[in-house]
């Protein structure tokens, strides 16, 4: 798996752990994330997956790295994905 597949699937976890925000984001704590058996199938890095998501800014956490135990409580926000070009061109012209 390549590192924006695992971003990929980085994300769908983040969805189905974390919860809903009202500005359309999801938080989860690196401890739910680091704990959770699939999670740990999946990733074979996963402080790993969170940098590289940070770095292309999908998600965001304090720091730059997270150890478990110490982190487990900080939460990792994924950012809301933007509309798709056809919902944004539909906006602008109905505005």
């Amino acid at each position: 798996m390549n590192v924006e597949e695992e971003i990929q699937k980085l994300e769908e976890e983040i969805h189905r752990l974390g919860s809903l925000q009202p500005d359309g984001s999801y938080k989860v704590t690196f401890g739910v994330l680091f704990n959770d058996d699939r999670c740990a199938n999946i990733f074979e890095a996963l402080v790993g997956t969170l940098r590289a998501a940070k770095k292309r800014k999908i998600v965001a956490f304090p720091g730059e790295l997270l150890l478990q135990g110490v982190h487990d409580k900080v939460e990792i926000t994924l950012r809301p994905s933007p509309p798709p070009p056809q919902a944004a061109v539909a906006a602008a012209t109905t505005s």
